[in-house]
Formats: C-alpha cells, sequence, structure tokens
C-alpha cells in the first residue's frame, strides 16, 4: 500500500473582463487509485502580481493581461467603487 498526495492546477480559466480563476486540486492516491479529493480556488486579477503561480497559469496570464484588459479592468473596478 502506498499513499501519495498529489498538488495540481487542474483547470484555469480566462473570464470575460480578464480575470483568471485557477482550481488546485489536492488528492490522496494510493497504488494508483485516488481515494480523497478537494479543491481550492483562486483568481488573478488583471494587472496583479502572478510570479508566484504555476507555469501555465504565468503564460495564460501574460497573454491575456495586456495594457489594454488591465486599463480596462481598472476602469470598471473604479466605476463600480463609485457606484
Amino acid at each position: 500500500m502506498s499513499l501519495e498526495k498529489q498538488v495540481v492546477v487542474d483547470k484555469i480559466e480566462v473570464v470575460e473582463v480578464g480575470v483568471v480563476q485557477v482550481r488546485t486540486a489536492t488528492r490522496i492516491v494510493e497504488d494508483g487509485n485516488v481515494i480523497s479529493q478537494s479543491y481550492h480556488r483562486h483568481t488573478v486579477a488583471p494587472g496583479q502580481d502572478y510570479s508566484n503561480e504555476d507555469a501555465r497559469v504565468q503564460a495564460i496570464c501574460q497573454a491575456t493581461h495586456t495594457a489594454e484588459v488591465i486599463a480596462a479592468y481598472q476602469a470598471m473596478q473604479e466605476a463600480n467603487a463609485q457606484v
């Protein structure tokens, strides 16, 4: 019987406003079979530091968080703060 804990980024999504949603799965695997699994989700907003993220998340943020997307996101945040 061999138990192993695996922590993997298993889902990355980009929503319309440029926010990158990241799901991390923590799995307990026994002899090749997943016996337990839990999830954690977090987001990376345009303009936010993503240097500590998984390499795939960094690549997606670099591709999607353009100067235009960051400016539009910040403008949306400012408009929402005034409501």
